[in-house]
């Protein structure tokens, strides 16, 4: 009995030790990607702006942080377009019809904004965004405990990719969703790995194209 705790706790700590060894591989490989300001932040045509969960018909505070930070990169010429990315699996959860009204009623012209509506996760939205709309590089734009995740997908499945940050004060429950993290980088390291494919791809929507931002929206 003592011999087989004694080697769960073995077990135990060498998962521990395999999950912060990638953490920092991940963070310190990403680290110089992410920008904290606009300041010295590449152009680049293409803006990913991730879901962040929504109240009612209203961005959470996350997710509008999120799109007023790929707003301002728009009308400050540092993106050309906005790939919007999220869930909008079901009626009373519908983040892509509030993420891209907002943007609309916030000056972007919709025929720059482009919507994923199968970006589950994180991994899925840069996926398809290489595999759905051909973006060959990107800035992605997410609070800071997110973007060396993203980052670092986004890279090693064939998007250049830097990082903005979107935080803007504090945010409920901040510090369990960067505790969080740890376990989201591992799976995304592995991920990545195994050239994981998401469950939804579908037809091709070139990002220079025509948008696929729905007019009756307009409202």
């Amino acid at each position: 009995m003592k011999k087989n705790l004694k080697n769960l706790l073995y077990l135990a700590i060498l998962g521990l030790i395999i999950i912060v060894s990638v953490n920092l591989y991940v963070k310190s490989s990403t680290r110089d990607l992410i920008y904290p300001t606009a300041n010295n932040l590449p152009k680049n045509e293409v803006g990913i702006i991730f879901g962040a969960g929504i109240n009612g018909d209203q961005p959470s505070k996350y997710l509008k942080d999120r799109l007023d930070a790929g707003i301002l990169l728009y009308q400050t010429h540092k993106i050309d377009k906005i790939l919007l990315s999220g869930d909008n699996g079901r009626d009373e959860h519908d983040e892509l019809t509030v993420m891209k009204k907002y943007c609309y009623q916030h000056g972007v012209d919709t025929t720059k904004i482009y919507v994923d509506y199968a970006g589950f996760d994180t991994y899925s939205t840069m996926f398809r965004a290489k595999s759905i709309f051909n973006v060959k590089s990107a800035t992605l734009v997410s609070q800071e405990y997110h973007l060396n995740r993203a980052v670092y997908i986004g890279q090693k499945l064939g998007v250049k990719s830097v990082g903005f940050s979107a935080n803007e004060g504090e945010y409920l429950g901040y510090k369990y969703v960067t505790f969080r993290e740890y376990g989201s980088i591992f799976k995304a390291f592995f991920d990545v790995l195994r050239n994981r494919e998401p469950r939804f791809l579908g037809n091709p929507i070139d990002i220079n194209g025509v948008s696929n931002y729905s007019k009756e929206d307009k409202r």
